[in-house]
């Protein structure tokens, strides 16, 4: 059977975030979020008919805030994903859980539900940072959930972080990845900030006290070196893993597999058509048809992600899987473009085709920008 993934979003949040651009609602009632369930089941269960060849191996909660709503609530949707579907005995069933929501008893029921990877979002270890970011939440607090979890019986645990980040400096920033490293997370997620159209930060962009250019290349390489020598790999971007760790939901993506997702602002890649849902909680909750967007993905199209994405991966793009997969030559097509970044220290090949270096990781957009035929 083929393999798929499954995103289950759940667009609740305490507070929005200053920089957050992500389809959540703020201050939720316990009414609307036991609407949102019930009619993630029925979703969840119409669209199963379309699966019946598939192995669901991986299963993703993001948001907004997971954590927010009660663990039975979760349970309840995991449930209809293990009633409609064909859920593998070892499926990675991944939870996003800010700092200071949730409780033993309910990262107990959790766990005996089957979820078995939990995703914290602490961002920064420094309070000025987080008041900064908009986060709620302490350094205490992020401690405090990882212990609680490893307690309910969680081992494969992920931490977020950021760079670049209002009134961050490389001195803080490596102090942040020591105080997480400190804690033993499997994973570690360092992303850098992006100022998205229509949040707080791009309206007082001009206004906020961030790193210059140098010192976030500087906290970008020298992370990478720091987190090698604590045992976590790169493996893309901006995620490390230590040995059998790495997301497998996520590689998914990067990989372009296919997968569904559900609940507004999801966006699915399913028997070659990308699409995607608008960002309209409420009509979601009262059973409108959300859908917003649809496409067919010529092979051209196709070919081109697969690059984009591969890219952005440790181990790069294989020159035979790519020629396996798609019609045209990658030697004659995408080859000479990237052998071009080879001198600059940009782009390296590999045994079997070619990967960024860790300086052109940091600068991949502008050299994927000059590769690709979009």
């Amino acid at each position: 059977m083929k393999r798929l993934g499954l995103y289950i979003h759940i667009p609740f949040c305490r507070s929005k975030c200053h920089y957050c651009d992500f389809c959540s609602m703020p201050h939720p009632d316990v009414d609307r979020m036991r609407a949102y369930t019930e009619r993630m089941c029925a979703d969840l269960s119409f669209c199963a008919s379309l699966c019946r060849s598939y192995t669901v191996d991986t299963v993703y909660f993001g948001g907004g805030t997971p954590t927010l709503l009660d663990s039975k609530e979760l349970c309840r949707m995991l449930d209809a994903v293990r009633t409609h579907y064909t859920l593998s005995s070892d499926a990675e069933i991944t939870l996003e859980c800010n700092p200071a929501t949730g409780s033993l008893d309910g990262f107990r029921a959790l766990r005996a539900a089957g979820f078995n990877r939990v995703s914290i979002g602490l961002q920064s270890a420094h309070e000025n940072e987080l008041r900064a970011l908009g986060r709620i939440h302490t350094f205490s607090d992020f401690v405090h959930t990882l212990e609680t979890l490893r307690a309910a019986g969680f081992e494969n645990l992920s931490a977020d972080v950021m760079q670049g980040i209002p009134e961050q400096t490389a001195e803080s920033y490596f102090e942040t990845l020591e105080r997480v490293a400190s804690l033993s997370p499997t994973h570690v997620s360092a992303y850098a900030l992006s100022m998205e159209e229509g949040t707080r930060f791009s309206r007082i962009a001009d206004k906020l006290p961030l790193p210059d250019e140098e010192v976030s290349r500087r906290m970008y390489l020298e992370g990478i070196e720091y987190l090698a020598a604590q045992g976590y790999a790169q493996y893309e971007i901006s995620n490390f893993a230590r040995a059998g760790y790495e997301s497998r939901h996520n590689l998914k993506y990067w990989e372009c597999e296919e997968y569904l997702g559900f609940g507004p602002a999801a966006y699915s890649f399913f028997g070659g058509d990308r699409f995607g849902n608008a960002r309209n909680i409420e009509g979601y909750i009262e059973g409108e048809d959300i859908e917003c967007e649809r496409e067919r993905i010529t092979p051209h199209e196709g070919a081109n992600e697969y690059v984009m994405l591969g890219m952005r991966t440790a181990r790069g793009v294989s020159v035979a899987a790519f020629d396996a997969r798609y019609p045209q030559s990658f030697r004659e097509t995408f080859a000479p473009r990237l052998e071009k970044y080879i001198p600059m220290g940009l782009v390296k090949r590999t045994a079997d085709g070619y990967a960024f270096t860790p300086e052109g990781m940091y600068v991949s957009n502008g050299v994927l920008s000059d590769v690709l035929e979009f």
